[in-house]
């Protein structure tokens, strides 16, 4: 079937998200999460694309953004590709990264940009992985809290802030409030919505899959078994390669290339 077409967003505005292909995790470490915010910095400035929020997970990326001076759609390509080269670089891998296209959808209100905005900061707390909103260090949040952010060029947080007060004081703790409110949105998320596992949770489900195969083992199969292994370990719900290669004995790039 044909790809739809996106929706033109009037503002210009968009929430995007770009997951990894099965929900395999995309950053395996704090080198990677730097290399795809530098290359997001290179186009936001190549194209002039505003970036209001901005959240990495393991296995997929938030972005709150208004398009530049090309499609959005071209702009994403751009960023998409060059991690993926990244990506391949590093683990001596191929093939896809992400799940086709990014996903995204249009944001022309006041309130749900807002809205948007806390979901993208609460995502590491829902996820259970912080306490805090300013705990996690690879979002926005910090930024917009005036702590000292990993990619400092990154976010444009002027203008979320005029929408709580002119006087840039009274904005940003009207944002921390609302920022820090609970609530139960969801915005382009799949019904069983990825959580990290504990390694006892994820040692068990992995157990299970392997059958008669004790883990122990399962770095000493002889290279054909332990690819048909490796391949069924991936296929499990929320788990991370990173957390499956700590509980395996294995490297993140062996899972991968499974």
């Amino acid at each position: 079937m044909p790809r739809v077409a996106r929706v033109k967003s009037n503002s210009g505005i968009y929430h995007i998200m770009l997951r990894g292909a099965n929900k395999q995790e995309i950053f395996h470490d704090d080198y990677d999460r730097n290399i795809f915010l530098n290359i997001l910095e290179k186009y936001k400035i190549q194209s002039d694309m505003s970036i209001y929020a901005w959240c990495l997970m393991n296995n997929h990326v938030h972005l709150l953004v208004k398009e530049g001076s090309e499609n959005i759609s071209v702009t994403m390509k751009r960023i998409g590709v060059s991690y993926v080269w990244h990506y391949n670089w590093k683990y001596h891998t191929n093939g896809h990264l992400f799940q086709d296209r990014f996903r995204s959808e249009i944001v022309e209100t006041y309130p749900y940009l807002l809205r948007v905005t806390r979901y993208i900061h609460q995502n590491p707390v829902k996820a259970g992985i912080v306490k805090r909103v300013d705990d996690w260090k690879w979002s926005s949040c910090r930024g917009y809290y005036g702590k000292s952010l990993v990619s400092e060029n990154l976010l444009d947080q002027e203008y979320i802030l005029s929408h709580f007060s002119v006087n840039p004081s009274v904005a940003k703790e009207r944002f921390k409030e609302f920022n820090e409110m609970p609530d139960n949105d969801s915005y382009l998320e799949d019904k069983d919505t990825w959580r990290r596992m504990t390694d006892k949770e994820a040692g068990l489900k992995i157990k299970n899959s392997l059958g008669s195969i004790e883990i122990a083992q399962v770095k000493s199969l002889p290279k054909t078994e332990r690819t048909r292994v490796l391949r069924k370990i991936k296929e499990i719900n929320g788990l991370s390669l990173r957390q499956a290669a700590r509980i395996l004995g294995v490297s993140p790039s062996l899972i991968n290339r499974a």
